[in-house]
């Protein structure tokens, strides 16, 4: 704080300190091995017998072959054990709720996890949460332009438009090529073609919601690098799907769902902002920033100057994570599914969940033709593990989202298949377009995706009328 200690009162002060020490003693410590190590495999998950561990800890319903990850995945026994433990824990002793909220230790083993530093790091009530507090705390004002894609979640798209709205910022939404020749070399091009002299943000899905494309995210940090521009991602899909490492994506901002992927609790998130200037991942200078949801930000004065190093200048994730009263349960739970991810090795998860999105792939080629994916086939940069495609043969019955609609409530009803459509605009067409998304995840095995596509095969024959 730049006007020091005597801004605040003595307890402020002692409390400042006492989550200083608390953030120091939990930044290097590991905790030592939980009981529910016994129980998760670290083998290939091509293995079968480490396989079938790891499906047994998830409570999925045996009848459900649960396929659309990419809005809810299923939370693991462990973590909800200790959801149930944290909350009745406190019930029984009611205490001062307030000094663990600054997660000292969840986010810890987070930054470790995730590939960042605990000072960058916030847990929040999810992804929507996330954008909502990095666009807000930016420093955009009247004809400010930000950079973005049709294809962004309505979770982002909203507080763009709020910006607008309310500051005048100029929000230019681009919209990315679609189909299995699409290519990180395009995405890359039509971002820069769209830069201008007033352009202070690009922002991207890192995985799009609508068809699963894996954006180009590196390449994009380094566009924004070379223009001097502010990155900002929408990383839902990425914490439990990818072997992601923040510091090297090189990004300023990036928000994630916990409970996507990472199968967490429902309610959970991250907020990772850049705090230091690594010039090996990101050279700029740190952007103005504002914890616009704050209990820690100083009641008078203010935070000191950015870090123009390597070492920070203040911890920002604290200031984030700093909100008041929280649900002391939501954040060791999603280190607990973290961990637990850890333990069974996340590049492997990523190969047996990409493999298994390559498989359905194959199929849906086999059956309906490459030509009815929008999703990216041949640029394997772009894959990801949701694939999104058109199954109706009939055009009237492609642009009516009643079928869709149709499609998705029986392939759960008849063939106990949970699955999702989307809708998206498409380059050189007046409406938006329509499709089946399928997002499996480590608990699904090949005979799953297999009796889905079967099931799909018969549903839009059936629906066809033959």
């Amino acid at each position: 704080m730049a006007n020091g200690p005597t801004a605040e009162s003595a307890v402020v002060a002692m409390a400042r300190r006492r989550t200083a020490a608390e953030t120091e003693a939990s930044g290097g410590a590991h905790r030592p091995a939980p009981g529910w190590a016994s129980r998760v495999p670290s083998g290939p998950l091509d293995d079968r017998a480490s396989w079938e561990r790891v499906r047994a800890l998830f409570p999925l319903a045996p009848d459900l072959i649960h396929l659309n990850v990419g809005t809810l995945g299923s939370t693991p026994g462990p973590v909800l054990d200790l959801l149930r433990a944290t909350d009745a824990d406190y019930a029984r002793h009611p205490r001062d709720p307030y000094p663990p909220t600054t997660f000292s230790e969840p986010r810890a083993a987070l930054a470790r996890c995730y590939g960042c530093d605990p000072d960058e790091i916030a847990i929040v009530q999810g992804a929507t949460d996330g954008n909502a507090r990095i666009l807000n705390g930016l420093a955009l004002g009247e004809g400010d332009e930000v950079i973005t894609t049709t294809h962004e979640c309505y979770t982002m798209q909203a507080p763009l438009n709020m910006l607008r709205n309310r500051r005048g910022v100029v929000v230019k939404k681009l919209t990315p090529p679609l189909g299995p020749d699409q290519s990180a070399d395009e995405i890359v091009e039509m971002f820069e073609a769209a830069i201008t002299s007033r352009t202070k943000v690009i922002e991207w899905a890192a995985v799009t919601f609508t068809v699963g494309t894996t954006m180009p995210t590196r390449r994009l940090a380094e566009l924004a690098h070379r223009h001097g521009l502010i990155s900002v991602v929408d990383g839902a899909h990425l914490p439990g799907q990818f072997d992601m490492n923040l510091h090297e994506l090189g990004v300023d901002f990036l928000s994630g769902s916990g409970a996507k992927y990472q199968c967490g609790p429902m309610g959970t998130g991250i907020v990772y902002a850049r705090n230091k200037v690594l010039p090996e991942y990101n050279p700029l200078p740190l952007p103005e920033f504002w914890p616009v949801i704050s209990l820690w930000y100083p009641i008078e004065g203010e935070l000191p100057p950015r870090a123009t190093g390597r070492e920070p200048s203040y911890d920002i994730g604290t200031y984030l994570q700093k909100t008041g009263s929280a649900d002391l349960s939501r954040g060791p739970a999603l280190q607990t599914a973290a961990e637990i991810w850890e333990h069974i090795g996340r590049a492997g998860i990523q190969r047996y969940v990409h493999g298994l999105c390559d498989h359905l792939k194959e199929r849906i080629a086999e059956h309906w033709g490459p030509e009815s994916m929008f999703s990216p086939l041949r640029d394997r940069r772009l894959h990801s593990g949701m694939v999104a495609f058109q199954p109706f043969r009939d055009p009237a019955d492609a642009a009516d989202p009643a079928k869709f609609m149709e499609f998705e409530e029986r392939m759960e009803s008849e063939h106990g298949v949970n699955l999702r459509f989307t809708f998206f605009p498409v380059r050189g067409a007046d409406t938006e377009r329509f499709a089946v998304r399928l997002a499996p995840h480590l608990y699904n095995d090949r005979d799953e995706l297999d009796h889905t596509v079967d099931a799909m095969i018969k549903l839009t024959d059936a629906m066809a009328g033959r």
